[in-house]
């Protein structure tokens, strides 16, 4: 929040996991409600003497506002549930929960002022940015050598960075606060526009890429740091998202340039503690099994797996993945099968979804209408699937400890992946020529990776290879928490946004015509309906506790 919680001017240290290394230790927290120090907390004129406090202090900016266990609403962009979850807000997933979940509501055409989830990632963002500017403020008074110590600002600049990247991509205008504040200042601030958020974002992200180590040069254990590819990455989103596709183009290309990061050949084990140090992640959430855990398990596996079965796959996002020659889905193809629907198609298809009759952790996943006796049964009811999809993205199959505390597998943030497809759509977009070693750099090094194997595209035209691109992002980066930005920026939310939204087919099921709230010609489960506002839905509000503190902060 802009007021006494979030910008109180001292720092506070309690006893948490560690996100970037295996440990436990003290890392930074803010809160406004404690008038005198904890006894665990460092009295913060005694604290910055040392090399190890310094350390402990950059663990928290990294932490923010990270918390561990399940999450009803994300405390930090970076959670899994600030990921995984955004997604509801599309049309690539559905929320359990149902229709008056807060993410639902962002996009459903009810969002307003007051909604949870907009006020947690302001909050989220917000406690970052005080824990940035606390560290900026003292770090200098530690005796270390000056290129740790510029090392570490420049860091904290990055992550602060790209704090004000979300906010002006999502709200446009916000505070920009730069130090910390008494209660008063910050009861008190204005918004600055975009274009200063802008402006600042871009300035600082400069600033870190030009001191941060190289990817190719943090060691094993740095896991988890940033780097130069991190911070470009970043300046590359804000362009493309400011729709400065020269400079954007020209950053990613930087990035392609250094040559450290590479398309992995294994697309699945990406997302697993296996392979999640490939030098295809560039930046990621770091989750430690027992001691940080990562709850997505809980949150999404099954019910025959003991899950909650949160995140469900929309129809839409399931039937944008081809068959396994490049060509468009069809259910009147004779490839596609109803009852093995990951046959012959894309196999990224079969890497992130279960669907009716796929296995799932050694498990048979029964979700079909008619299943009354299986737990998973697709109904309106059940704590199972609301589309006839579940997730696999994200998991070692092979786990075996508790779903809410003992997993470890790390988010991504960024991959060069979307670095790839983030290239060629700044080049299309600026209007250069799209040549094959073009595609075959970008576009067909993703979808050519020796696990998915599809055939090169080959469309030069800019209008015909436009919507091949989109979906290629779409299908390639799902339930990584890019598509609402997508949406937002691509101005297509009126497009995929509003009408009904539905799950996957079953023809010849008895109990659908009976059971689906709406009937479909093609068999497939209604999920819900929504009716996205442009210029309404694609610019959040302030979040109405903010307001109520601050009039200043009202629209």
């Amino acid at each position: 929040m802009i007021h006494r919680k979030k910008y109180i001017d001292r720092a506070l240290f309690s006893k948490y996991p560690l996100v970037i290394i295996t440990l436990m230790i003290f890392i930074l927290a803010c809160d406004k409600e404690l008038e005198q120090f904890p006894s665990n907390a460092f009295a913060k004129d005694n604290f910055w003497t040392s090399e190890a406090n310094a350390n402990i202090a950059l663990v928290g900016v990294y932490r923010g506002a990270i918390e561990y266990g399940t999450q009803v609403n994300p405390t930090d962009w970076w959670t899994y549930c600030g990921i995984v979850f955004m997604e509801f807000a599309t049309d690539n997933a559905y929320d359990r929960r149902g229709d008056n979940s807060s993410q639902n509501r962002l996009t459903d055409g009810t969002l307003l002022p007051n909604n949870s989830v907009i006020n947690s990632y302001w909050e989220g963002s917000y406690k970052r940015i005080t824990i940035c500017n606390d560290f900026l403020e003292n770090i200098d008074n530690v005796d270390i050598d000056r290129s740790q110590i510029d090392r570490m600002k420049a860091e904290v600049s990055f992550l602060r960075a790209t704090q004000y990247f979300y906010l002006s991509q999502f709200w446009g205008s916000a505070p920009l606060i730069t130090s910390t504040l008494t209660p008063d200042e910050a009861n008190n601030v204005d918004k600055a526009s975009k274009a200063e958020l802008i402006q600042f974002t871009i300035a600082e992200l400069l600033a870190a890429a030009e001191v941060l180590p190289s990817f190719g040069a943090l060691t094993p254990d740095e896991a988890g740091r940033a780097s130069k590819q991190a911070a470009l990455a970043f300046l590359g989103r804000i362009y493309l998202g400011e729709k400065n596709f020269t400079q954007a183009a020209a950053v990613y290309k930087e990035i392609i340039d250094m040559g450290e990061n590479i398309i992995d050949p294994d697309y699945a084990s990406l997302f697993t503690p296996a392979n999640e140090n490939s030098s295809e992640n560039i930046f990621s959430t770091q989750y430690v099994g027992g001691q940080a855990g990562n709850s997505l398990t809980q949150h999404a596996y099954p019910a025959i797996a003991t899950g909650w079965h949160i995140v469900n796959p929309t129809g839409s996002l399931a039937d944008a993945y081809g068959f396994d020659d490049g060509s468009p889905l069809s259910y009147d193809d004779p490839r596609f099968d109803y009852d093995d629907m990951g046959s012959n198609r894309d196999p990224r298809f079969r890497y992130n979804f279960i669907w009716d009759g796929s296995t799932f952790a050694g498990r048979t996943y029964v979700c079909h209408p008619d299943s009354t006796a299986s737990v998973d049964q697709l109904t309106y009811s059940k704590q199972a699937t609301r589309t006839g999809y579940g997730l696999r993205k994200f998991f070692d199959e092979s786990f075996s400890g508790q779903l809410i505390s003992d997993y470890g597998g790390n988010v991504p943030i960024i991959r060069y992946a979307e670095v790839l497809l983030s290239y060629l759509e700044a080049e299309l977009e600026a209007g250069n020529p799209i040549t094959q070693g073009l595609l075959d750099q970008t576009i067909n090094a993703v979808r050519g990776r020796p696990s998915v194997g599809l055939p090169p595209i080959m469309e030069t035209d800019p209008g015909t290879l436009r919507p091949i691109l989109r979906n290629e992002r779409r299908i390639e980066l799902a339930l990584e928490g890019q598509r609402l930005w997508d949406i937002f920026r691509w101005g297509i939310g009126d497009e995929v946004l509003t009408g009904d939204f539905w799950g996957a087919p079953f023809p010849n099921s008895t109990l659908y015509p009976i059971t689906s709230k709406k009937i479909d010609p093609q068999s497939r489960w209604y999920i819900t309906s929504k009716n996205f506002r442009v210029g309404v839905d694609d610019v959040w509000p302030v979040p109405e506790s903010e307001v109520n503190v601050n009039p200043k902060l009202a629209n």
